[in-house]
């Protein structure tokens, strides 16, 4: 199940040592919308959490998100990969590669 998080929440979901997408997101994007059972097929097997860029504005400039959806992968509370716009579920597993 994808998680949505906070910037609370955020630090603590990056720092592992698996690889974890985070779904940078917002609930009027349509091709965000087109994503999410993406995203929830993917969580089933990985760590996937969600970012709402309307309520964590700071998370948004701070990884430099100009356009949605954008899917990072981290390792180690490290950026490793990252796709922005919609993509299929073969895109977004090689990110955690």
């Amino acid at each position: 199940m994808v998680k949505q998080i906070s910037q609370v929440e955020f630090n603590n979901a990056i720092n592992s040592s698996e690889p974890v997408l985070v779904d940078f997101f917002a609930s009027w994007c349509g091709p965000c919308r087109m994503l999410a059972p993406i995203m929830e097929d993917i969580s089933n097997e990985h760590n996937v959490y969600k970012i709402n860029i309307d309520e964590e504005e700071e998370l948004a400039r701070q990884f430099n998100i100009m356009s949605i959806p954008c899917v990072i992968c981290f390792k180690d509370g490290k950026e490793i990969s990252r796709m922005v716009g919609f993509g299929p579920k073969e895109e977004i597993l090689k990110l955690l590669k």
